[in-house]
This record gives C-alpha cells, structure tokens and sequence, in this order.
C-alpha cells in the first residue's frame, strides 16, 4: 500500500484510473508510468489527453525524475503528475517546485518520515532562492 503526500499532509489515493507502462500505453490509455531513464519523445501528441503520469524514483540520489517533471510542464502537461518511490521529505519542496502535483511513498518510508515532517516543507513557495532575491 501507499501513501500520497500532498500540501495538506498524508490524503487518501483519489485517482481512480490505472496508470500503464510507458511502453505499453495505447490509444485511449489515460495514465502512464514513467521511469527515470525514459525520453519523453513517446509521449509527444499525447500530453493532452493523459489525465495523470507518474514518475518513478528508484533512489532519492537520483533527480533524473525532477528534470523529467520539470520537461513534462515545459511541454505544456497540465494534468495530474505523481512522483512514486523514493522520494524523502527533504525533497518535498524541490518537487512542488518542478512541478510534480503530490508524492506517492510506502507506507514503511511515511512511518520513518511522519506527516509533520512533509507538511515542514509544504512552504515550497516562501522559502525558495528566488522569492528572498524578489524581496
């Protein structure tokens, strides 16, 4: 089972549709999961019609999947993006930012890492280089 983190703390999964690999994704398909090494060339044409992609993190060393959000909201996506797996709360802010929409964990990483902790950087917009250089 998993855990979604977003501004607001810990919530309930609400998507209700499936996501599929990015290799098997078909007309018609709404959701996709994307791995941290995938072009994004197979999803050109498409973004508008997927409602939700979810980006998976094998290790949270690895950006690969922030430069990817980052890529997807250049493109023009405007739907639902998910980052999945090892994702820790000191990161929180570094995604919001890139463009990821919530985090989906496991449940043993939300019991290292309790709500209190996320919801610390849930300020992802106040505490950025950006907004102490705008005053």
């Amino acid at each position: 089972m998993s855990v979604i983190v977003r501004d607001t703390g810990f919530a309930p999964e609400d998507f209700t549709g499936s996501f599929v690999p990015l290799e098997a994704l078909a007309e018609g398909d709404r959701a996709v999961d994307v791995g941290p090494a995938d072009g994004l060339e197979a999803l050109e044409g498409r973004l508008g019609s997927l409602e939700a992609i979810r980006i998976a993190f094998q290790s949270f060393s690895d950006g690969r999947g922030f430069t990817l959000a980052r890529d997807l909201r250049a493109r023009g996506f405007a739907g639902r993006l998910r980052a999945q797996g090892h994702v820790i709360a000191d990161q929180y802010a570094m995604a919001r930012r890139c463009g990821f929409d919530e985090v989906e964990i496991s449940e043993e990483l939300a019991a290292r890492q309790p709500q209190d902790q996320w919801q610390f950087r849930a300020d992802w917009r106040d505490h950025d280089y950006q907004a102490r250089l705008r005053g």
